[in-house]
């Protein structure tokens, strides 16, 4: 698989005030970087997880580092799963 990079500029103190090394702050802002976009819909849980670079278990388990649901439903959805439910308990 092909890799791209990007480069971000950030001032050196902020190593200081994470209390980070580059390598580590490298790898928590891959790691943030997906679990927003996976928030927001844009990467799978999969995808996700790719980017970070860890195994899907351990992103999810990441994910609720950050109290982020890994199911995300809309009210319409979980009305219309409730509903569905009810409808087949009552046959």
């Amino acid at each position: 698989m092909n890799k791209k990079t990007i480069t971000i500029d950030y001032p050196e103190d902020i190593l200081l005030a994470l209390n980070e090394t580059s390598e580590e702050f490298a790898r928590n802002c891959k790691l943030l970087l997906a679990i927003k976009l996976y928030e927001i819909g844009k990467l799978s849980l999969g995808k996700a997880a790719e980017l970070a670079n860890i195994a899907k278990v351990d992103f999810i388990q990441e994910l609720d580092k950050y109290k982020i649901p890994v199911i995300k439903y809309s009210i319409d959805s979980l009305e219309e799963e409730i509903n569905l439910v009810e409808e087949l308990a009552n046959e």
